[in-house]
C-alpha cells in the first residue's frame, strides 16, 4: 500500500533531484485514504497527448478465463463507471464508495476475496448537431456500439488483487492498450459489401456518418445476367455477417445455418437477393431505421441513399411488390414499422418477436398507466416490475430497476448503448441539454407522462395504425405477418396481443395478414415456427401472388 511515510520520502527525493538539476516544477502527492477501498485509473501520453472526454470503467471478475472487460453484460460480472471531461494524461479517475456499480451498487459491498480487475477508457466524440445542440457521445467504430471492444478505446492489463472493503486500500491501473480497427470482411463470390457516407446523417450529426449493407447474391447470379430478383431486407442488431448466417463453407456453424447455406446454393430454393442493413448510431448498434428527433433521419438515409445504391449496383427488382422485410426482436419492430411507415415501398413483412408494438408493455412497464417504471403500485402495496423472465418457468430473472441500473452504469445521459436508452432516443423528444428527454428517471423510476404521450403520438405502432387505418389500411392488406412466443423473455408478446386485437377488428379493409404464436417452454424470445428457408418460400409465393400484371415472376425461379 502507498503509505503517508513513503509519500513524504518520495517527495523529498524528487525535490532534491529538481534542485540539483536547476529546474523547479509544481509537485503534488495525494495521500489515499487507506481506510476506504478505492480504484485509480490513468492513461499515459502514449495513448493521447491531448485531454480526453469519455467514460472510464473499472471491472472486477472472479475468473480470468476471459478478460474481465469481455465479461460485462446484463447478467455479467461486476463493473463501475465514471464520466470524465478533459482528462489529461497521467491524471487519475478515482472510483470510491459513491461510484455506482452493477450488479453490486457500491465498492464497499464487494465480498472480500481474490479477484481479477481491469479498466477500460471509452472515448467520446463531440457532435455539433444541425439542431443546434452539442453532445458528447461514443462514435461507433463499426463494432456495434460496444465500448468493450470498440477500436480506439483503451484498456489496461488484467491484474490479480486481494479486495477487502473492511481493510480498504487503493487499486491502481493504467489503460495503455489501444483496441485496433475492425477488419472488414472482403467481398466473395456470394457476399458483397456496400458502405456509403450518408450526406443526410452527416449533416444532422456534424460528423462523418456511414451506413452499410451486406449483400447475399443468389446462386446463378453471374450465369443469368438479365434476370432481376426480389429482395429481402433483413433488419436487426449490428452484424457484419452475411444475411441469415450464410456461410460459404456450410460445414461450419450451427446446423440451422448449415441448412440455410446448403439450401441457398441448391436447385430447390426460389432466388432472392438478401440484404442486411448496418446502421449503428451514437446511441446504439442500430438506429431502428426510422427518422427520430434524437437519432436523426435514418429512415431518409436508408430509403433515399442506401437502398437506391443497392438497387443501382445489383439487379434488384426496384418495385414495392418485390421488396419484402423480416427481422427479429429489434429487427422485428423495424421490419413491421418500415412496412407501416412506408406502405408504398415494401410488399410485406414477416416480423419475429418484435419490440413493443404497443407501449402498454415496454419490458414490463405500462408507460401510460404506471407512475413508476420500477414497480407496480396497488392500494396497499407495490410489487417490483419484472423486466426479464425465464420462459420455461416464468421465474423472474431481472427486475426493471436492475436492468436500468445496469444501463446507468454503462452510461449517463442515455449513452449506455443499451435497450431502454435506445427506445428513449428513438421514441422520445430531445431534452433541454440536447440528449434525449428520458421516459423515466433511471435513479428513481418516476415516469414523465408528457414524454409517454410523445412516445404514443409518434411511435406506438398499434396506436398509429388505429389513427391512420383509413389512410393506409388498403396499402397494407395481406402484408403484415407477426410471429411471437407466448412466453417471450421480455413480455413482448403483450404488445403483439394488443396489435392482434386491433388488426382482427379492422374493417374496410380487413388487414388479411397473420399472427402466429408459440406455446410451451421453448416459446420465448426468438421463437420461430419455421426456418428461414421455409420463410423464403412463403415470401416467393406472396410476391408471385401480388405481382402486377405483366411482371416476370418465373425468371428468378430457375
Amino acid at each position: 500500500m502507498y503509505t503517508q511515510k513513503r509519500c513524504f520520502t518520495f517527495v523529498f527525493v524528487i525535490i532534491a533531484l529538481i534542485l540539483l538539476s536547476g529546474s523547479v516544477h509544481q509537485l503534488s502527492c495525494s495521500v489515499p485514504d487507506e481506510t476506504k477501498l478505492l480504484a485509480e485509473v490513468a492513461f499515459p501520453d502514449s495513448v493521447s497527448t491531448q485531454p480526453l472526454t469519455g467514460r472510464m470503467f473499472f471491472i472486477i471478475s472472479r475468473t480470468d478465463r476471459q478478460e474481465p472487460r469481455l465479461q460485462v453484460g446484463r447478467y455479467g460480472t461486476q463493473f463501475f463507471g465514471i464520466d470524465f471531461e478533459s482528462l489529461k494524461p497521467g491524471k487519475t479517475v478515482v472510483f470510491d464508495e459513491t461510484t455506482l456499480g452493477y450488479p453490486i451498487n457500491a465498492l464497499k459491498d464487494i465480498p472480500a476475496g481474490e479477484y481479477y480487475v481491469q479498466a477500460v477508457l471509452n472515448k467520446y466524440t463531440k457532435f455539433e448537431r444541425s439542431d443546434g445542440y452539442i453532445v458528447w457521445m461514443h462514435n461507433d467504430q463499426w463494432e456495434g456500439q460496444n465500448w468493450r471492444r470498440s477500436p480506439g478505446n483503451v484498456y489496461s492489463d488484467v491484474k490479480k488483487v486481494s479486495i477487502d472493503p473492511e481493510k480498504g486500500g487503493t487499486i491502481q491501473l493504467t489503460v495503455n492498450h489501444i483496441i485496433p480497427p475492425i477488419q472488414v470482411p472482403e467481398d466473395t463470390k456470394w457476399i458483397k459489401h456496400i458502405k456509403i457516407k450518408s450526406t443526410i446523417l452527416t449533416k444532422f450529426w456534424g460528423q462523418p456518418m456511414y451506413i452499410c449493407a451486406t449483400i447475399l447474391l443468389p446462386r446463378g447470379y453471374d450465369d443469368h445476367p438479365t434476370v432481376k430478383y426480389p429482395t429481402v431486407y433483413n433488419h436487426g442488431h449490428f452484424s457484419s455477417g452475411a444475411p441469415f448466417g450464410f456461410s460459404e463453407n456450410p460445414s461450419r456453424g450451427s446446423q440451422q445455418f448449415n441448412e440455410f447455406s446448403r439450401e441457398w446454393l441448391s436447385d430447390s430454393l426460389p432466388r432472392f437477393i438478401a440484404v442486411t442493413v448496418q446502421h449503428p448510431t451514437p446511441y446504439f448498434d442500430d438506429s431502428y431505421a426510422v427518422n427520430s428527433a434524437n437519432n436523426g433521419p435514418y429512415g431518409d438515409a436508408i430509403h433515399q441513399e442506401l437502398i437506391p445504391e443497392i438497387e443501382r449496383q445489383f439487379r434488384c427488382i426496384p418495385e414495392a411488390y418485390a421488396r419484402v422485410l423480416t427481422g427479429g426482436s429489434t429487427g422485428g419492430w423495424e421490419s413491421f414499422a418500415l412496412q407501416v411507415f412506408y406502405p408504398d415501398f415494401y410488399g410485406g413483412t414477416w416480423s419475429f418477436s418484435p419490440d413493443p408494438l404497443d407501449f402498454r408493455n415496454v419490458e414490463g412497464i405500462n408507460i401510460y398507466a404506471d407512475k413508476n417504471a420500477f414497480y407496480k403500485e396497488y392500494e396497499w402495496y407495490r410489487v417490483p416490475t419484472i423486466n426479464t423472465r425465464i420462459p420455461a418457468t416464468s421465474e423472474a430473472q431481472l427486475t426493471s430497476q436492475q436492468r436500468n441500473t445496469m444501463e446507468l452504469v454503462n452510461g449517463t445521459k442515455g449513452r449506455s448503448g443499451e435497450q431502454l436508452d435506445i427506445w428513449s432516443a428513438v421514441f422520445g423528444p430531445v431534452g433541454e441539454d440536447g440528449y434525449f428527454k428520458p421516459l423515466f428517471d433511471k435513479a428513481t423510476g418516476v415516469i414523465d407522462s408528457a414524454v409517454a404521450q410523445y412516445w404514443k403520438e409518434h411511435y406506438d405502432l398499434r396506436y398509429y395504425l388505429e389513427t391512420h387505418w383509413k389512410e393506409i389500411g388498403s396499402k397494407l392488406v395481406g402484408k403484415l405477418n407477426i410471429i411471437s412466443g407466448h412466453n417471450d423473455n421480455f413480455f413482448l408478446n403483450v404488445g403483439v396481443y394488443h396489435m392482434e386485437r386491433f388488426l382482427e377488428n379492422t374493417k374496410d379493409p380487413y388487414y388479411a395478414g397473420t399472427v402466429t404464436y408459440g406455446a410451451g417452454p421453448n416459446a420465448g424470445h426468438g421463437y420461430r415456427p419455421y426456418t428461414s428457408v421455409e420463410m423464403l418460400r412463403m415470401m416467393a409465393e406472396h410476391i408471385t401472388k401480388n405481382a402486377p400484371r405483366g411482371a416476370n415472376t418465373k425468371s428468378w425461379k430457375y
